[in-house]
């Protein structure tokens, strides 16, 4: 069973120097219909102007992680951490029982764009932590490679949930398949191009909650970057 989220209904937020989609409620967006899927509970593609960002504000009891896309994301908390976010890196913040961060747009002239993910943690009141990542790119052409599990291994981020976070490339026209475990849910979201998902057209934003199929098969029209989020 696939339900697509086209991106066109997702819910939005424009303050000038932010563009942010929302998959899920969030903030003052609020859909009954929409509240999250099984332990990911927000995903917002994001657009940053430069020389703007997040001021420093708190959050608790959320693993966040950070995906770029295009552009520089410039992080700093209140453990000390400061460190900048580029394409083909994933940062993972938990929350635990309290932190302070920013996210800022460094650049001049450019546009950060980036995919902000909360996972909501297997127990409360962890203490808060910070990982940051190179992906192994070569690792995620034409398959989905882990970038974050619940015990983590070299190359990833940990996660303290039963979940797993994998990247996916795919040049136009290429294929692939991906076999599912058995009991697990999966969300695919799809960052940019346009793919078939197993006879579901996908274009850039939209994602697709997936249940009670036991392998993805994935043709992309055009140049392929997605996230695939598999849940118990």
């Amino acid at each position: 069973m696939i339900h697509v989220r086209r991106a066109k209904d997702r819910g939005q937020t424009l303050l000038g120097w932010l563009d942010s989609r929302h998959t899920f409620s969030f903030a003052d967006y609020y859909d009954p219909e929409h509240m999250g899927f099984r332990a990911l509970r927000v995903l917002n593609e994001d657009r940053v102007e430069p020389g703007k960002g997040f001021p420093m504000h708190s959050h608790r009891d959320m693993e966040i992680i950070s995906y770029v896309l295009e552009g520089t994301l410039e992080h700093k908390d209140s453990l000390g951490n400061g460190a900048a976010i580029r394409p083909g890196e994933i940062q993972r913040m938990s929350a635990g029982r309290g932190i302070t961060h920013s996210e800022f747009n460094p650049s001049p002239s450019e546009v950060v764009h980036f995919l902000q993910i909360w996972i909501t943690p297997d127990r409360q009141a962890l203490t808060p932590s910070y990982e940051q990542r190179t992906i192994d790119a070569s690792a995620a052409r034409g398959k989905f490679q882990l970038v974050a599990t619940q015990n983590g291994r070299p190359g990833m981020v940990s996660l303290h949930q039963d979940a797993a976070v994998s990247v996916a490339t795919l040049q136009p026209r290429e294929t692939m398949v991906h076999r599912l475990r058995d009991g697990r849910h999966s969300w695919l979201q799809l960052a940019r191009g346009a793919v078939n998902l197993n006879g579901n057209v996908l274009s850039a934003g939209d994602g697709a909650a997936i249940s009670f199929e036991s392998e993805l098969n994935v043709q992309a029209a055009g140049q392929t970057e997605m996230l695939l989020f598999e849940l118990a």
